[in-house]
């Protein structure tokens, strides 16, 4: 079995076996770190799925009211953290901007850790900044500084499509996107509708790229001549990819006319075959070697 659980509401999702606890959702459970059991809540409760999961944290169980008012602590003290630190950032004039605090108080008798992540716009100096935080918060400082992506995960949002990002609910490494995704899926090059709340190109243009690719290499290109299986011809005008659906330009009517793909690959097939040998029959021009006998003008 298996349940997932968030640190915070509407973030990050992570997976545990629950054991033998049957949490509900908005339960508060325990979840093993590695500074020790945190309090998290129960976003899916347990359920059997087909797949064998293997080496998932096991869940300790429900939090009890001790577990919930160390957890208020630890809130209120991450709260305090951030304002401290904004107030020394503007001492020291320096262009960061701070994205998230993490603080666990486990072992009161050793100073603890409290590592601030932020972002600039290059490399900064927070020497003297570390020195100020670590007087003022009586911690050892940890300062992590964020690139674009890192900071949307961090700060969460809502993308175009309405939903939670990707990268704060529940993906895990950051693929390699390019603008030939979107050139391929036939969306507008608009920065503004193809980049994300990081400023970066959607993480979700990866998603369906294969999809496309795989429908564009199966069907005529836009322009081609085809004839369908019910005896229509025309030119190829559009794609519809999810719906598996091309559109063409009738002949004889003028009308746009859906057709499903099968109907046409026959007609691809024909067209790639018919460039074939016309390229066979044509002689390549710029291969061919002349020499100046003299006789010509």
């Amino acid at each position: 079995m298996v349940m997932a659980v968030a640190f915070t509401r509407y973030g990050r999702l992570y997976y545990l076996d629950p054991g033998e606890h049957s949490p509900r959702v908005g339960d508060k459970v325990l979840v093993p770190t590695d500074d020790g059991p945190e309090v998290a809540e129960c976003v899916w409760a347990p359920q059997w799925v087909s797949e064998d999961i293997g080496g998932l944290p096991v869940c300790e169980g429900p939090a009890t009211e001790k577990h919930l008012q160390r957890e208020e602590r630890n809130r209120r003290r991450r709260a305090e953290i951030r304002v401290a630190a904004r107030r020394l950032i503007r001492h020291h004039d320096l262009p960061m901007k701070i994205v998230g605090v993490d603080y666990v108080d486990t072992r009161p008798d050793v100073d603890q850790l409290v590592t601030i992540y932020f972002s600039a716009p290059h490399r900064v100096d927070f020497r003297e900044l570390v020195r100020d935080l670590a007087r003022t918060l009586r911690a050892r400082i940890d300062l992590r500084q964020l690139g674009a992506r890192d900071e949307a995960r961090v700060q969460g949002g809502i993308g175009p499509c309405g939903r939670d990002t990707c990268c704060s609910t529940f993906l895990t490494d950051f693929e390699p996107v390019s603008v030939r995704m979107a050139k391929d899926q036939d969306l507008p090059l608009n920065p503004l509708k193809i980049s994300g709340a990081c400023g970066r190109l959607m993480c979700c243009l990866k998603y369906e790229h294969p999809l496309y690719q795989d429908f564009k290499r199966s069907v005529p290109t836009v322009g081609c001549d085809v004839t369908t299986d019910d005896g229509v011809e025309g030119t190829v005008v559009a794609y519809n990819v999810p719906a598996e659906t091309v559109y063409i330009r009738d002949r004889d009517t003028g009308r746009r006319v859906a057709c499903p793909k099968a109907s046409v690959c026959g007609s691809r097939q024909a067209y790639e075959g018919a460039v074939a040998q016309g390229a066979r029959r044509t002689p390549d021009i710029e291969d061919d070697v002349y020499e100046d006998d003299g006789e010509h003008l």
